[in-house]
């Protein structure tokens, strides 16, 4: 996928819109997959976000974190968050299978299907810049900040 146009897609998305990858061509999109809203790693990684979002802003990219949860949990997350940014909704792991995302992990000692934590960066042009799969939120979203800078 890397280097290569980004199918359209479209998702249910927080503040009531649907959200439609090709309605924002022209600026740079950061997608964060994310396992779960409300835990600890989810809150963490979401919050840098929050935090350097108007770096984010400045540097001409749109940020949207996506899960499998109900655009019921989203909103109460976002809201109990103060994100300045959308949540999508991929409860039938349409986009999260075109990303490729979705994985077997250990949970407890048990395997389990989930979310492999993950972030794209898509191009203006609608290009994936660049992936970081099974991602370790400390220093990452800085990371990905820098990335985005130098695009």
């Amino acid at each position: 996928m890397l280097n290569k146009p980004v199918k359209d897609f479209s998702l249910p998305s927080t503040g009531g819109i649907t959200f439609k990858l090709s309605d924002h061509r022209g600026s740079k999109q950061v997608l964060y997959f994310y396992p779960k809203d409300n835990t600890p790693g989810c809150t963490t990684e979401g919050a840098r976000f929050r935090d350097l979002h108007g770096d984010f802003r400045k540097a001409r990219c749109e940020v949207f974190g996506i899960s499998r949860d109900s655009l019921r949990s989203h909103e109460g997350f976002k809201a109990k968050m103060d994100f300045p940014f959308e949540l999508l909704s991929d409860a039938d792991e349409a986009v999260c299978g075109q990303f490729g995302v979705i994985k077997m992990k250990n949970l407890y000692g048990k395997k389990v299907r989930g979310i492999e934590r993950s972030t794209f960066v898509i191009d203006a042009n609608g290009v994936l810049a660049r992936e970081w799969r099974g991602v370790k939120v400390p220093g990452h979203v800085d990371e990905v900040l820098d990335f985005v800078k130098a695009l």
